[in-house]
């Protein structure tokens, strides 16, 4: 019986191995795991986060992580940027679908309102105070600064139009901010819930306040207090 040499043997060709179905591919990975830290953070806090508990959620090596995130603290950061990016495109949209002026500023205070409660774990990590030391990081400030641009803008055009109030701009801006934040985080911490109220007559009502703390007293276009 004649012997077939080894190379004369076809070969069977193997496999491809199949990927888990929670793997992701380079291209996609850092979107998923900064999807993955905010749900981690809306379902179990901040101090729950970990960058090897967020790559286990998503069955992917160290090594893929830390090709995207050097920390914790880079991964928050990172989170944060993608909270004001969104907001801010949120706030703009608002002002521009709306037709700006009184409608405009209202309908963005209720795009506020709404993207904390879409998003209370991005919203948690921008507000929170756990990104101290961070603060350097340029893209964060960049974005951070724009969604606050995006009010100061609003506001500057409803001056200028002598719908709101004259004077002080960045004081204003921080007004109508401050009060709308405080808003959004008892909606996220579930504490505006009520017997029969709705919580977006409470938006809206919250809304129309702060408008009335901001406009013009006096005929239109005279901008006095």
């Amino acid at each position: 019986m004649a012997v077939v040499p080894p190379s004369a043997v076809a070969r069977q060709p193997r496999a491809p191995r199949r990927k888990p179905r929670n793997a992701y591919h380079h291209g996609n990975l850092r979107q998923a795991l900064l999807d993955q830290a905010a749900r981690t953070i809306r379902e179990r806090g901040v101090g729950a986060l970990t960058l090897r508990g967020v790559g286990a959620s998503l069955r992917v090596s160290r090594t893929a992580l830390y090709r995207h995130f050097a920390d914790k603290t880079a991964l928050l950061a990172a989170v944060a940027t993608d909270g004001f990016r969104t907001l801010r495109l949120a706030l703009q949209e608002a002002w521009d679908a709306a037709g700006r002026g009184q409608a405009g500023f209202e309908a963005q205070g209720l795009a506020y309102v709404r993207f904390a409660l879409d998003n209370p774990g991005h919203y948690r990590v921008m507000f929170g105070g756990v990104l101290a030391t961070a603060d350097c990081d340029p893209e964060l400030t960049a974005e951070a600064s724009g969604a606050f641009g995006v009010l100061l803008s609003t506001l500057a055009e409803l001056q200028q139009a002598g719908l709101v109030r004259t004077g002080d701009l960045e004081a204003l801006a921080l007004f109508v901010w401050s009060t709308v934040h405080g808003v959004s985080m008892l909606a996220i911490d579930g504490q505006l819930a009520r017997p029969g109220l709705s919580l977006d007559a409470v938006m809206q009502s919250v809304v129309d306040r702060v408008w009335d703390g901001s406009a013009a007293v006096g005929p239109p276009g005279t901008g006095a207090r």
